[in-house]
């Protein structure tokens, strides 16, 4: 199946790509720990994977632009290894990727987003930048669709960083940044200020991640398995894609 990579393409072919495209999908990842048992480029490695796999499916309607590998992680910066950028920095970096495209021609943009971290700042970029620059920006998380695929398959209350989801969609979508032999529960810190504010709370607000967890992980990656993480990503991809073809389709 084909896809329009940005990355791997001359100008000649994105030339006659731009005949058809419809969207440019830029992924947005992270730099950060993901425990004993994940690489610290697994935010980034998961966003553009799952962009692939999705301009695959809506081929020949929409290409894949270069990933930004980093993104807002102060909360896990205690950790050895993490990067992380100011939000006003992630919205100038996207700011300069779209109007450099838009000049192309492109005025759909959609941020397939790897890091939770990363959501608030997108949700005001996709404002401000459809508001400045006159195109439209969408943006979405990488597996956040698959409700039926989490329901069969994620046990933990707690879930959500390199857990049996995310080590799961790993094995599926690029199992060389998994550790097998070193999956790990994460090690939960009980009891800490962290419980009060984590989303679902009556209010939320700032904590890192080692107030949290001593090993830097959530749920239960020992759990995790190459069919959950086919179940979720192909089930996330299906909702995407009909998604965006609504988008185009107005």
């Amino acid at each position: 199946m084909s896809a329009f990579i940005l990355a791997d393409m001359t100008w000649p072919e994105v030339k006659t790509a731009l005949e058809t495209v419809k969207i440019a999908i830029i992924p947005v990842g992270a730099h950060e720990q993901h425990g004993p048992h994940m690489a610290e480029s697994c935010d980034g490695v998961l966003a553009e994977a799952m962009s692939k796999k999705l301009a695959e499916r809506l081929y020949p309607d929409v290409i894949v632009a270069p990933t930004i590998s980093m993104g807002i992680s102060p909360h896990h910066m205690n950790f050895p290894g993490t990067i992380t950028l100011r939000p006003e920095t992630l919205i100038s970096l996207l700011r300069d990727m779209v109007t450099s495209l838009k000049q192309h021609g492109i005025d759909k943009f959609l941020f397939i987003n790897g890091h939770g971290g990363n959501q608030p700042t997108l949700s005001v970029a996709s404002t401000m930048l459809t508001q400045e620059l006159g195109v439209e920006c969408y943006h979405a998380k990488t597996t956040a669709s698959a409700k039926e695929a989490f329901k069969k398959h994620v046990t933990s209350k707690l879930y959500g960083h390199s857990c049996e989801r995310e080590v799961s969609e790993a094995l599926y979508l690029a199992p060389h940044i998994v550790r097998e032999d070193l999956l790990e529960k994460g090690d939960i810190i009980e009891g800490g200020r962290w419980e009060g504010l984590r989303p679902g709370q009556p209010i939320q607000g700032y904590y890192t991640y080692d107030e949290m967890t001593r090993n830097g992980c959530i749920g239960d990656a020992t759990k995790a398995s190459l069919q959950a993480g086919e179940d979720i990503v192909e089930e996330a991809l299906e909702g995407l894609a009909g998604a965006v073809r609504q988008i185009l389709e107005q």
